[in-house]
């Protein structure tokens, strides 16, 4: 792989990755109830389906949504309803942000597991996410070259990447979790990132393509 190429797609990451998303934002507010040491199973849990999304446009999954025309928009509505789904529950809920993986348990009871859970939803219920990983990554797949060492080159640039821009928003969640410890302002909060989650998957129904 040129150098060149390596640069551009650290730099196209790079600018993607920086941008707030449904992945961030549950960073952020994980950072916010839990705290940055608990916040990482969250972490581990976005950047573990971003992994397998990637692995997935490699072992075929571009080609899959190209033979199956109506499969990208099964997956756009299904992420969008389950990131209004979060909204609403964010939007009501007076402790923090909860997700469908974390049942019924107060927040100071979630485990680890369960917090890598909800982080897994978020990424692999992003369809963006998909598409992202089967339009861009072969872009960058030399196939006149053995295609393994390339890709753990990319999956291993992407995954320092996004894990800097991860721990860049848990620090501001721990920064802003000072801020909030008056009821009023953490219910403000919640209504903020739920409205959010919210206009995220509205802004997914309504795309195009």
């Amino acid at each position: 792989m040129p150098l060149q190429t390596w640069w551009l797609f650290a730099l196209t990451v790079f600018a993607i990755s920086a941008t707030p998303g449904p992945n961030m934002l549950h960073i952020l507010t994980r950072s916010v109830d839990f705290g940055l040491a608990r916040t990482f199973a969250a972490m581990a849990g976005c950047l573990s389906g971003l992994m397998i999304l990637l692995t997935a446009s490699v072992a075929g999954l571009s080609t899959l949504l190209v033979a199956v025309p109506g499969l990208f928009t099964a997956l756009r509505y299904a992420g969008a309803a389950y990131l209004v789904y979060l909204g609403i529950k964010a939007w009501r809920t007076r402790a923090g942000l909860l997700d469908v993986a974390e049942t019924a348990l107060p927040p100071a009871r979630l485990g680890a597991a369960a917090l890598y859970r909800g982080g897994l939803a978020i990424s692999l219920s992003n369809p963006k996410a998909i598409l992202f990983a089967a339009a861009l990554l072969p872009q960058f797949i030399d196939p006149a070259q053995p295609t393994g060492p390339q890709f753990a080159v990319l999956l291993a640039t992407f995954a320092v990447i996004e894990s800097f821009w991860y721990m860049t928003y848990a620090l501001g969640g721990r920064s802003m979790g000072r801020a909030l410890e008056r009821p009023s302002v953490k219910n403000l909060f919640n209504k903020l990132t739920g409205g959010l989650f919210v206009a995220f998957g509205i802004a997914l129904l309504t795309a195009r393509g």
